[in-house]
């Protein structure tokens, strides 16, 4: 991706937080279980949050009892995070580019980013993100991915749906199954200051009414960085789909993967 790309997708985020807020599903239980096991995010451990959104990880993570600082860059989006953290005190929500932030003397115990970690400047993030950690804290970052699955005669058809307004979409698109999903090691792997990273891998669906379907498209850079005719064509040729073919709900399979890799120098 390149750098002007990524500046304007990532700033899509923060056009509609209540919508984001609202779509954007969470994260499996299990991820939580294995975020206090391997990388110390349990009560009272120092942790630094990159890009949290309205707070989707954030929330689950306050209530277990972690000191929170969470960075993010949207206004929009830190202002519902704090309405939804405030109940937390011990969670705060900076507004601020993370690659530009001056990171505060002491050192965190952990660094997460959840679904955020891709958007950050590729040549700062797994650099700052070493000098914000203690010796031999973990950095843990979390990624989406849609696998075949689910609603799966659905998720061939409506490729027709996708290329007819938007195209960018590949020719015949198909969800991978997840061991066609790679584990991605390159870039902890190239940095000298983390070791070897730790993965784990967790498979789980959600059912979407065809009105909770399209704003969580709504919600996809991607959709929303679409000519306003083409992204109203194309959400109602995937709503007519859903209601007509499906009967107002689809299930979508994710699989979401957890990387660690702790700080060595």
């Amino acid at each position: 991706m390149e750098p002007g790309d990524r500046e304007r997708l990532r700033e899509t985020f923060t056009e509609d937080a209540e919508l984001y807020d609202r779509a954007r599903p969470g994260y499996p239980p299990e991820l939580y279980h294995d975020l206090d096991r391997l990388a110390g995010m349990r009560a009272g451990a120092r942790v630094l949050e990159i890009g949290c959104g309205t707070g989707q990880a954030t929330v689950p993570l306050a209530r277990r009892g972690c000191r929170i600082t969470a960075v993010e860059l949207g206004a929009a989006m830190a202002d519902l995070a704090r309405r939804n953290l405030a109940e937390f005190p011990s969670a705060e929500v900076v507004t601020a580019v993370f690659e530009e932030w001056p990171l505060p003397e002491r050192p965190f115990d952990a660094v997460l980013s959840a679904t955020a970690f891709h958007w950050l400047d590729p040549a700062v993030r797994m650099e700052k993100s070493a000098d914000a950690l203690r010796m031999g804290g973990a950095l843990a970052t979390v990624s989406t991915h849609h696998i075949a699955g689910g609603s799966t005669d659905f998720f061939t058809e409506v490729q027709h749906c996708h290329e007819k307004f938007d195209p960018s979409t590949p020719p015949g698109l198909r969800l991978p199954s997840p061991a066609c999903v790679p584990v991605d090691s390159d870039e902890v792997d190239r940095s000298p200051r983390f070791g070897p990273a730790v993965f784990r891998r967790y498979e789980w669906e959600l059912s979407y009414s065809t009105t909770q379907y399209l704003d969580m498209l709504r919600t996809y850079s991607p959709n929303r960085v679409l000519a306003p005719e083409a992204r109203t064509g194309m959400l109602t040729c995937i709503g007519s789909l859903i209601d007509h073919h499906y009967g107002g709900r689809v299930t979508k399979r994710y699989l979401t993967e957890l990387r660690v890799a702790y700080r060595v120098r």
